[in-house]
């Protein structure tokens, strides 16, 4: 694995073996170039083996790995790229205060930089530079950074990334539909990464089970769909969601809070067998918290199996009154004796499109499960689920068109990431798959 000089140039060998659609990635030479695949086809390991192959074949040169965000770029590509070093005994040094690393054989330079903030990558000169996550990133940073490719010392100028599709956005259009001339991208297919499936032969029904279908056949295989048009909840069916559903004495009542003032939308469920039943729904028009308290206490004034509450993250921020939404709840709790009661709240959001995935895989998962029923009483939740939609060509929940829609599947999906949100699946972030 040792450096070698060879031609004026040093060589050195490194352990990869790449899988087919990796292969393909690394002969390409377009100057600006993709890897698409679903999760767990290899992305981040190929991101990071093109951006050593560049730094070697560009020596003294100045390349940029990039990220949509600075945890992505810790968290995943900067990981993936030290643990390949360190497995091949490259020696680097990585300066921390200034966030860039220099190959010591070719005195090569590498920035790690996220890109969300794209003017500041203005005013370099690059001779490649590697994106990873692509479609999470916006358009005018790829395009800041096509203009830093040009460096006129550099022997091989390319920019290149990797990606998981979403959708027909602006990754899609540039590289597969309308292709810009000097572009290539290379699509993996899915289930081809060998050395995943001989460590965890069961990691793609297991994203059957975590993921709705339509989910599951952009993430697992990698397909282009159109998620944000139409419904936000597609795979609720009122024939096979709801039912009769009565309160179980032994289990505990759980109730998510949406604090919207008017109207204010609250649901009670409990979860048995992996299954989350919704009992009741509360709304009420031009309400405050307190109101909320006193209507849940009058409906379920006393229940031994105890209670949990869950709610959106601004529920903790100060009212005009100097308390929270929480400790209104929690005051009301204590004075009125109930028993038991504990709160999941988490200190931020999830992502809407996360929250909404998890929703629609409790509906019926892509291996064909369901684990929501909603009782026949909640109107108001079952027209969330029939009428909420996406904002025309975008993928924001219009929250628009009827401001008595939207709170309640809110306040049902924050208790749903508390309680049923798949742990992160491991290999494509949390562990070397090559």
């Amino acid at each position: 694995m040792g450096g070698a000089q060879r031609g004026g140039r040093c060589v050195r060998h490194i352990e990869h073996s790449p899988l087919p659609s990796q292969a393909r990635f690394h002969q390409s030479a377009a100057r600006f170039k993709g890897f698409s695949g679903p999760i767990g086809s290899g992305k981040s390991q190929a991101l990071c083996q093109e951006a050593i192959k560049l730094s070697y074949q560009n020596p003294g040169r100045l390349g940029l790995l990039g990220a949509p965000t600075y945890p992505m770029l810790r968290d995943a590509t900067q990981s993936t790229l030290f643990d390949i070093l360190e497995r091949n005994h490259i020696p680097y040094e990585h300066k921390r205060a200034e966030n860039t690393l220099v190959m010591k054989d070719t005195r090569s330079r590498i920035l790690f930089r996220p890109v969300e903030e794209f003017d500041r990558l203005r005013g370099i000169n690059l001779a490649w530079f590697g994106l990873d996550e692509l479609t999470y990133t916006q358009e005018e940073a790829w395009v800041v950074l096509e203009g830093r490719l040009r460096d006129p010392r550099a022997t091989r100028l390319c920019g290149f990334a990797a990606w998981t599709p979403k959708g027909f956005d602006w990754v899609y259009r540039r590289f597969l539909h309308e292709p810009v001339e000097g572009y290539e991208v290379i699509v993996a297919e899915p289930f081809e990464n060998r050395y995943l499936l001989e460590r965890i032969p069961d990691f793609y029904q297991r994203l059957k089970r975590s993921y709705d279908e339509k989910f599951y056949e952009q993430e697992a295989l990698g397909k282009y769909l159109s998620l944000t048009a139409g419904l936000v909840y597609h795979a609720f069916s009122r024939a096979e969601h709801t039912a009769d559903v009565s309160v179980e004495a032994s289990l505990p009542l759980l109730w998510a809070v949406d604090f919207n003032v008017d109207p204010m939308c609250s649901v009670v469920a409990q979860i048995s067998n992996e299954t989350v039943r919704v009992v009741d729904e509360i709304v009420i028009s031009h309400a405050r918290t307190e109101e909320a308290c006193e209507e849940f206490h009058a409906r379920f004034p006393r229940h031994g199996g105890g209670l949990s509450i869950y709610g959106d993250a601004s529920g903790a921020h100060m009212q005009t009154t100097g308390t929270t939404d929480y400790q209104v709840i929690r005051e009301f709790f204590r004075r009125v004796g109930y028993r038991n009661v504990c709160y999941k709240v988490p200190r931020a959001n999830p992502l809407v499109r996360e929250r909404v995935g998890l929703m629609n895989a409790k509906l019926k998962s892509a291996s064909g499960e369901r684990h929501l029923v909603v009782d026949r009483k909640c109107r108001e939740l079952v027209k969330d689920f029939e009428q909420v939609t996406y904002k025309p060509d975008s993928c924001q929940i219009d929250k628009d068109r009827d401001p008595r829609r939207t709170h309640l599947s809110d306040a049902l999906g924050y208790l749903l990431w508390q309680e049923c949100r798949p742990q992160a699946p491991v290999g494509e972030r949390d562990q070397r798959l090559l």
